[in-house]
């Protein structure tokens, strides 16, 4: 489909997204907020692609909310017409969280508010020095717990940490992100495309299905009842993975120290 706020480029399995509103600094209009959760959505019939590539145009990530489209609503909105609308923002974040493809998050400059909670959002998290990050929604009236913030913090810092930040709306820069473990790596502005190109080239390795079981187990044991849970998981994935087509050329490749070589997948039909 055709997007009007967000740039999506497909580049063999690799899919980049760019959140494309530089003049508001990306932040979250109704419109955005659609177009992400209709392109995550749809990636669960792609398996053609294999890793996304998020990131902001200009100079920030997403400064959150579109508060000028916020504002200028004309008439009160009865509770139900809230909740419809909040839930097409907390769409988006389930939609990331479950389409079966990595996201690199690239984050530079703001990411405040609903961008906080589309960092979190993404699998692993590359930072320029310029980046800010804070649960903003808190400083405007509203909650702090929104878009799965509430789930994502604790569980990355732990809960003493995600109260500090959460209570406050105090700002996480680039160095106290890299120590809270929220990003893996900071790095100059000019190496944050070949940092995330790096990655891309090592998942690529790696045979399509064990990829995306990957994600899938990993998202799945956060919320583990139980280790004996979670490695019945683990037991699972490993039979699937071990009988898929491209098992074979991948301990092949690993074993005679070349690039594997993958069948190509073809685009689901998106009309089924």
């Amino acid at each position: 489909m055709a997007y009007e706020c967000l740039e999506v480029i497909e580049q063999g399995p690799v899919l980049s997204v760019t959140l494309n509103r530089p003049q508001a600094l990306n932040a979250l209009s109704l419109q955005l907020v659609d177009e992400l959760g209709q392109l995550f959505t749809s990636l669960h019939r792609r398996d053609d692609l294999r890793v996304v590539v998020l990131r902001g145009a200009g100079r920030a990530f997403c400064a959150g909310l579109d508060l000028t489209e916020h504002s200028g609503q004309k008439k009160a909105l009865s509770v139900s017409e809230e909740l419809a609308i909040t839930r097409r923002y907390r769409d988006v974040v389930i939609a990331m969280r479950r389409c079966p493809q990595p996201i690199i998050g690239l984050l530079n400059g703001a990411a405040c508010g609903g961008g906080f909670a589309l960092a979190l959002a993404t699998d692993i998290r590359i930072a320029t020095p310029s980046l800010r990050m804070n649960a903003a929604f808190i400083r405007i009236g509203f909650s702090s717990c929104d878009m799965g913030l509430s789930y994502f913090l604790p569980r990355m810092v732990g809960s003493s940490l995600a109260a500090e930040y959460m209570l406050t709306g105090r700002f996480i820069d680039a160095q106290r992100a890299y120590e809270m473990g929220l990003v893996s790596r900071v790095v100059a502005p000019e190496l944050l495309e070949q940092e995330a190109d790096a990655l891309v080239q090592d998942m690529l390795k790696t045979a399509p299905l064990g990829l995306r079981l990957s994600k899938e187990a990993l998202g799945h044991a956060i919320d583990g009842s139980s280790l004996e849970a979670v490695i019945a998981m683990e037991d699972r994935n490993q039979v699937l993975c071990g009988h898929g087509e491209d098992f074979h050329e991948a301990m092949s490749a690993f074993l005679e120290k070349r690039m594997p070589r993958y069948a190509m997948v073809t685009p689901a039909d998106s009309s089924k």
